[in-house]
């Protein structure tokens, strides 16, 4: 991978670390409705794993260098490295997953440990199988009776039929329907990247965006356009509704979504090509250390603020404060451990697995 690729992919993983603390301060909903700030950042947040999942996607493209065999062997143990860093937060945050829990680690595991498989289809298969999976989830949602709106209990649940594999499916935080999905879409990105097609980036884009867009205008029509109506019987409801919440993912807020991701990588191509992205600014740091902050910022918010009583005790303004006071000691350190690779790190260790 050039340096220019490796610095792109470190900068715009970087992107969703501010959202994504935003998840782990605690705020209570009441509290992010009444302050305009926190909400939008809450909004935010909503953009972290379709870029995660995206950039995992592309990342395996960008590693095409080298035999077959060697880079299939490299794949899978990365894929499994990460799938075992998800497995640990689950049970480093008891509070949150069950030993059974799938979240956006899990996922991304999954698609790299498997990339083996789907490195091999061409970008007409990946984009066949992202639309066949984003499609296929509001009706195995429908067949497996899955709640329209699904909350932390119930995505933790082992107890159903179907137990861990249920989750991991269909009722996780991330499954596999219909997430990788934007999985597979990351991988045709990785390859217009690495060939320089930026053309054809810039019409996924535009054509996610599309197709996102007029599922959720045929939701809105479906109220008031009686040849729509069946619409809102199930399972169609569930395949044009928008909501905001992507839990369970629908195929509307998804598209919409990666839209979204992919318009801030061409932003961020536009800006490095005319030289405004530093490659020693504190973006490339945070970037390159995200998944042990992803790792280190969920334990110390989400789990360990719970005894010491800080979990959703603090206004709005303490809880920027404490937002801003984190990212700002994350990138002064991230420099720092900059000069020594991000020895003993997350990514540090998922180098020295999966080689």
């Amino acid at each position: 991978m050039s340096l220019g690729m490796s610095r792109r992919r470190a900068l715009l993983g970087a992107a969703m670390l501010p959202a994504a603390q935003l998840g782990a301060a605690g705020l209570a909903r009441p509290a992010i409705a009444q302050a305009p700030v926190l909400m939008a950042l809450n909004g935010l947040g909503g953009l972290a794993a379709p870029t995660f999942i995206t950039l995992a996607g592309a990342g395996t493209a960008l590693l095409s260098r080298g035999r077959a065999g060697d880079l299939d062997l490299t794949l899978a143990r990365r894929g499994l490295c990460v799938f075992g860093f998800g497995a640990l937060l689950n049970l480093l945050t008891p509070s949150w997953f069950s030993a059974g829990s799938w979240f956006v680690l899990h996922l991304m595991g999954l698609g790299i440990a498997t990339t083996p498989l789907w490195r091999r289809l061409p970008t007409a298969g990946l984009l066949a199988g992202q639309a066949l999976l984003l499609l296929a989830a509001p009706f195995v949602q429908h067949w497996l009776n899955t709640p329209e709106v699904l909350f932390n209990d119930r995505m933790r649940r082992l107890d159903l039929p179907g137990g861990a594999l249920r989750i991991a499916f269909a009722e996780g935080q991330f499954p596999i329907v219909p997430w990788l999905g934007l999985f597979l879409g990351g991988i045709a990105v990785g390859r217009w990247l690495r060939d320089g097609r930026r053309d054809l980036l810039a019409r996924l884009c535009a054509t996610l965006l599309a197709s996102g867009l007029v599922l959720a205008a045929l939701g809105v029509l479906s109220h008031r356009v009686p040849a729509l109506a069946f619409l809102r019987a199930a399972p169609w409801w569930r395949l044009v509704q928008i909501r905001l919440g992507f839990y369970p993912g629908n195929p509307s807020i998804l598209l919409l979504l990666q839209s979204a991701t992919l318009l801030l990588l061409l932003g961020g191509l536009a800006l490095e090509r005319r030289g405004h992205l530093s490659r020693g600014g504190p973006l490339v740091g945070l970037g390159r250390a995200s998944l042990t902050l992803l790792l280190v910022h969920v334990v110390l918010f989400r789990e360990l603020s719970r005894p010491l009583g800080a979990w959703q005790a603090f206004s709005p303004g303490v809880s920027l404060a404490i937002i801003a006071v984190w990212i700002a000691l994350c990138a002064v350190a991230a420099r720092a451990w900059q000069r020594i690779d991000y020895r003993y790190g997350a990514e540090w260790l998922l180098r020295k697995v999966g080689g």
